[in-house]
């Protein structure tokens, strides 16, 4: 799953990942990612949808900006109740791209409230257009595609993690 974040300020991505204009015209290239990166550390989580009901997944975590980079670039497949967890540092507009991603997923764009602000069903696999999270946000989930509908999730959904800012309630 290639979700790239793109940073609100210009980060600029296309195979290079060019950083550190705003430092003194420094900039610095990422090397080109051309494979899946291992699995991550997982965590539980749990979705509380509006009718109380909680949804468990497991989720590899995304939390070095490297790990954010690659995310589910060149998965075949993400098995059904998993996925993968982008915390940010704070909250901030986010933008995700499906470069390098082979499978469709359903991103899920979590507050500072730890609740879903935005859902993103059925992205297009290898698709560069931005997925926006309309506002800011503290962290992304990507789901497989179709989850959000089987489970009838929706923007204002509670979402419990020890790897979200605020932990397990």
């Amino acid at each position: 799953m290639m979700m790239k974040r793109v940073y609100q300020w210009g980060l600029l991505a296309g195979g290079l990942v060019l950083a550190g204009l705003a430092a003194g015209g420094m900039v610095r290239a990422e090397e080109t990612v051309t494979e899946a990166q291992p699995p991550l550390p997982e965590v539980a989580l749990t979705i509380t949808d509006q009718t109380g009901r909680s949804h468990a997944f497991r989720v590899e975590v995304a939390s070095t900006p490297r790990q954010q980079e690659v995310g589910e670039m060149f998965r075949k497949e993400i098995k059904p109740d998993h996925g993968m967890l982008f915390v940010w540092p704070a909250p901030q507009e986010s933008a995700m791209w499906m470069r390098n991603t082979f499978i469709s997923l359903d991103m899920i764009f979590i507050d500072d409230q730890n609740r879903i602000h935005a859902i993103e069903e059925h992205t297009t696999p290898l698709s560069e257009g931005i997925i926006s999270s309309h506002g800011p946000v503290r962290a992304v989930l990507e789901l497989p595609a179709g989850t959000a509908e089987r489970l009838g999730l929706v923007v204002g959904n509670r979402i419990v993690s020890d790897a979200l800012p605020g932990g397990a309630h």
